[in-house]
C-alpha cells in the first residue's frame, strides 16, 4: 500500500492547484447565483456548497487542468480568469431573476406605495415593500422549482467552452450581457404590464375629473382608492405573474453558456 504513496505525494501539488482553480470558478459563481448565493444564506453554508460542487466537478475536468503552480504571474492570471468566468455565469443567471424585484419596484410606484419624493424610512429609498416581498419570493421559487440545477449545469459545462486559464470570447460575453440585461428589463415591464395599463386608465380618469371639478383635491381623495385597487389587482394577478416569470427564467437559464 505504501508503494503508491511517493507518487501521490509527488502529484499532490498539481492536484491541489487544480482543485483551487475549480473552486475559484465554482465559488465565484455561487456567490452570485440566484437561490444559492443569497445574502440570507450563511456564508459557511455557501462555502460548504461550493466545496461540495467543486469535488463533483474536479474529476471530470482534471485532464484539462494545468500542472502545479509555480507562483508566477501566469498562475495568478489563471486564477483571476477562473474567478471572472464564475462571476460571469453567476451574474448572467441572476440578471433574469432580478426582473421580479424590479417589477415589484415598478408596481409599488404605480399603486402609490412608493414615491421618489418620499422614500421609505424603513426599507430605504431604493426598496419598497412589494419589491422586497418579490425579492424574497424569487430565490424560494428558484429553489422549489429546481431551476437552480440549470446554472450549476452551465457552470460544469463552461469548461468545454473555456478551459482553465481561458476566458470566454469577449464578443460573446458582451453580447450575452447585453441580451440578458435587455431581457431582464423587458420581462420586468411585462410583469408589471397589467398594473401599468390600469394605472394609465386611472390617471386619465383623474385628469378628466380634475378638469371637470378644478377645486377638488383629486390626488388626496384618489390615493386610498389607488392603493386599495392596486393591491387587489396585484393579489388577483400574482399567480399568473409568477408563472410567467418562472417560464421566462427557465428559458433564460437554458441559454446560459455551457448548456
Amino acid at each position: 500500500m505504501n508503494d503508491g504513496l511517493p507518487a501521490l505525494l509527488h502529484a499532490l501539488p498539481a492536484i491541489a492547484f487544480g482543485f483551487v482553480l475549480v473552486l475559484c470558478r465554482v465559488g465565484a459563481a455561487i456567490m452570485v447565483l440566484p437561490g444559492i448565493g443569497e445574502s440570507e444564506i450563511p456564508a459557511v453554508v455557501r462555502a460548504a456548497f461550493a466545496v461540495g460542487v467543486s469535488v463533483l466537478i474536479y474529476p471530470e475536468v482534471q485532464p484539462v487542468l494545468p500542472q502545479a503552480a509555480s507562483l508566477s504571474l501566469a498562475d495568478l492570471g489563471t486564477i483571476a480568469v477562473e474567478l471572472g468566468c464564475g462571476l460571469l455565469i453567476g451574474w448572467l443567471a441572476r440578471l433574469m431573476v432580478l426582473s421580479l424585484p424590479i417589477a415589484g419596484q415598478l408596481i409599488s410606484t404605480l399603486v402609490g406605495l412608493s414615491s421618489v419624493l418620499q422614500p421609505d424610512p424603513e426599507l430605504g429609498s431604493q426598496t419598497t415593500g412589494v419589491s422586497r416581498l418579490l425579492a424574497l419570493a424569487a430565490p424560494v421559487l428558484v429553489l422549489s422549482s429546481g431551476l437552480y440545477a440549470l446554472p450549476l449545469g452551465a457552470l460544469a459545462g463552461s469548461y468545454r467552452l473555456a478551459p482553465p486559464g481561458h476566458m470566454l470570447p469577449a464578443g460573446d460575453v458582451a453580447e450575452s450581457v447585453a441580451v440578458a440585461t435587455e431581457a431582464c428589463f423587458s420581462l420586468a415591464l411585462r410583469l408589471a404590464g397589467p398594473l401599468l395599463l390600469a394605472d394609465f386608465v386611472w390617471q386619465a380618469m383623474l385628469g378628466l375629473l380634475s378638469r371637470l371639478v378644478p377645486s377638488l383635491q383629486v390626488h388626496s381623495l384618489s390615493l386610498p382608492g389607488q392603493i386599495l385597487g392596486g393591491m387587489l389587482l396585484l393579489a388577483w394577478l400574482i399567480n399568473p405573474v409568477l408563472e410567467l416569470w418562472l417560464r421566462e427564467v427557465r428559458v433564460a437559464f437554458e441559454t446560459l453558456p455551457g448548456l
